[in-house]
């Protein structure tokens, strides 16, 4: 008799290589040590210097109270061979714009280039515009981040242009592009 796996628990993302689950505790480790990097703290929004109670308010707080409101869904992406952690995903509605979120991650340094990023994108983007409905996610990334803007192309985003002045991080206003993927554009 073939043993049937168990379904996956409430909002996990199941891919052929990945688990998107949401974060606990067993991933503070984890978490706190890939956001030492350099890259992730240069083109992202964690706080740098990055420290063991942002590991803690990332998993406790945004990422508990973004599941409950709905406003912010936040998954770890871990290898489903080994249960590394090779990255996060995150899907945030846009105040004001109903039907709208923007797509974010980052990759461990280690697990970057091997399309794990783009799996589990793909999976947040389908899972977005099929199973929440929404009409439109955003992409937006700081000018230069040239492996996300990949990325983001991997996954069928449409580049729609530079913002300038547009995304905040640590106080500063930074030139960002942006893309857009619509129901429509998900490739089967």
């Amino acid at each position: 008799m073939a043993e049937h796996p168990e379904p996956p628990a409430p909002g996990t993302l199941v891919t052929e290589r990945l688990l998107l689950r949401p974060p606990q505790e067993s991933d503070l480790d984890a978490i706190f040590e890939a956001c030492q990097d350099e890259e992730i703290q240069r083109w992202t929004v964690v706080p740098s210097p990055y420290l063991r109670k942002d590991a803690e308010y990332f998993v406790n707080d945004l990422a508990v109270n973004g599941r409950r409101t709905g406003d912010a869904l936040i998954w770890c992406v871990v290898e489903r061979g080994s249960g590394a952690l090779v990255g996060t995903q995150g899907l945030i509605r846009t105040p004001g714009r109903p039907g709208c979120a923007e797509i974010g991650w980052w990759a461990t340094r280690e697990h970057r280039g091997r399309g794990f990023t783009v799996e589990a994108a793909r999976a947040v983007a389908r899972h977005g515009l099929t199973e929440l409905g929404l009409r439109r996610l955003e992409w937006v990334a700081y000018v230069g981040n040239e492996g996300s803007r990949a990325v983001a192309e991997k996954v069928g985003f449409r580049f729609e242009g530079t913002l300038r002045s547009y995304a905040e991080q640590r106080g500063e206003f930074r030139d960002s592009w942006v893309a857009g993927l619509l129901a429509t554009d998900l490739a089967d």
